[in-house]
């Protein structure tokens, strides 16, 4: 059986031009998280970047074995392009939380469905596979995205902690996943958590 794209291959140049040209306005969406020097916020597409170094440098402390690391820079590269249209919700924001999921599954259908058919159902299987959290390499993709803003954060001295009020029970229960990805990960982010409140970095307790 064949199973090459039917579509005209013009068409489908096309459209992957028009895809890639979509996605350079993710370096236009701003994180709520500092560079490490404090000298401005970052961009989603530099965010997307960094996890996918994180995963090449600490695949080896992926909770499950066997992990197709290819396949978690994928979803680590995928994940925020929804962010586009959908814009980045501050992970401490409840009120901006209650419509996220109807904004990023919008977002989906349309970035993802600039793509000729076989891409567009590649990238959004792999967008729903993070979202759903639910295999091995999902789970490990998930503690990073969620490692790293910790980290940043830390090094930058909680500027984005104290400025939004954020408390430390808060920012516990957000890591959750990282050690169900990786226990040494997990680790790492509790010794972070610590810190952050015996230096002043993060306000302990509830917010």
């Amino acid at each position: 059986m064949d199973n090459q794209p039917s579509e005209d291959p013009q068409e489908r140049l096309v459209r992957q031009l028009i895809f890639v040209r979509e996605i350079d306005r993710l370096k236009e969406i701003v994180r709520r998280n500092w560079l490490v020097d404090g000298s401005r916020r970052e961009n989603d597409a530099e965010h997307s970047w960094h996890l996918a170094v994180l995963a090449m440098v600490f695949h080896e402390y992926a909770e499950e074995p066997g992990v197709d690391i290819a396949h978690v820079i994928k979803m680590l590269l995928i994940h925020d392009v929804i962010e586009i249209d959908a814009g980045d919700t501050y992970a401490y924001d409840a009120s901006a939380q209650e419509d996220k999921e109807a904004r990023e599954l919008a977002a989906a259908e349309r970035i993802f469905g600039l793509l000729p058919e076989d891409q567009a159902e590649e990238f959004r299987d792999l967008w729903d596979e993070f979202e759903e959290c639910q295999t091995p390499e999902a789970r490990f993709a998930a503690s990073l995205d969620r490692l790293l803003p910790l980290m940043q954060n830390y090094d930058s001295g909680g500027f984005a902690w104290r400025e939004n009020n954020v408390g430390s029970d808060q920012v516990r229960d957000r890591m959750k996943p990282v050690g169900e990805g990786s226990g040494v990960l997990g680790e790492v982010a509790d010794w972070l958590i610590n810190s952050a409140v015996e230096r002043g970095y993060l306000r302990d307790g509830e917010r």
